[in-house]
């Protein structure tokens, strides 16, 4: 085939093709900046953290505009117009982080263990099931360390309470005996009506709040220790001896 049919075959493709070819190019290119095997389609979260960050760019970029124009005698204009730009970038950013954190909660699966059966309760077995639970179940950093301790038995008319106490801190090298702790409190209740083969009731209430939190139904998070070590240093730098 001479040269002449060769550049009329080319300029004779389909347009498709070629629509087609430049697409694999493209997904080839994304692929390759990405580091990725395959470029996924962006989740409707991840669509709207982009709309919000190209209408916040834009401003920015229109108020930097503003400023290039503006004279260098109208320094306080160019001064309030970059305080504009910054919070307009960090306000962006802090929705980007709250969508995102929305999408990882709706994707999280709340984690439980298997507890104990009321007939093979003791005291024991539920400060070891506690400990299992924390460990299994409850993500925090590694720098925070706890001990757990029985405090007493309750007897109600149908049930009987066991009390545990769970104390956490950060002990650090400067200071190994922390300042302040905080304490989470287990309860579990073994039942006198129902049958014995059920598993015990479980629940637990963070110091200094009376909100009742169940293993399998909430997720723990590491805020409410570093909150109630935080409130208790406030309190303790208040006081003047």
């Amino acid at each position: 085939m001479s040269p002449g049919n060769l550049q009329a075959t080319g300029d004779r493709a389909d347009p498709s093709t070629k629509e087609k070819t430049c697409k694999v190019h493209s997904d080839r290119s994304a692929e390759g900046l990405l580091g990725v095997d395959k470029v996924r389609k962006p989740s409707s979260t991840q669509v709207s953290c982009i709309d919000l960050l190209v209408v916040n760019l834009s401003i920015s970029l229109s108020l930097k505009l503003m400023i290039m124009g503006v004279g260098d005698e109208d320094a306080v204009i160019k001064e309030k117009a970059q305080i504009l730009i910054e919070d307009v970038i960090r306000d962006a950013k802090e929705h980007l982080r709250d969508l995102q954190e929305k999408e990882r909660e709706a994707e999280y699966i709340i984690q439980n263990i298997q507890w104990t059966s009321c007939k093979d309760f003791t005291v024991e077995r539920g400060q070891q099931q506690i400990e299992e639970y924390m460990s299994q179940t409850w993500e925090f950093h590694g720098s925070w360390l706890h001990w757990s301790d029985y405090l007493q038995e309750q007897e109600l008319t149908y049930s009987k309470r066991y009390h545990y106490r769970v104390r956490w801190s950060i002990p650090t090298c400067r200071k190994p005996i922390p300042r302040t702790t905080a304490c989470i409190y287990f309860i579990i209740e073994i039942s006198k009506i129902k049958p014995p083969t059920l598993p015990v009731e479980v629940f637990f209430i963070l110091e200094s709040n009376r909100f009742i939190h169940r293993p399998g139904q909430c997720r723990f998070r590491e805020k409410w220790l570093k909150d109630i070590i935080e409130s208790k240093k406030i309190l303790m730098d208040s006081i003047t001896f």
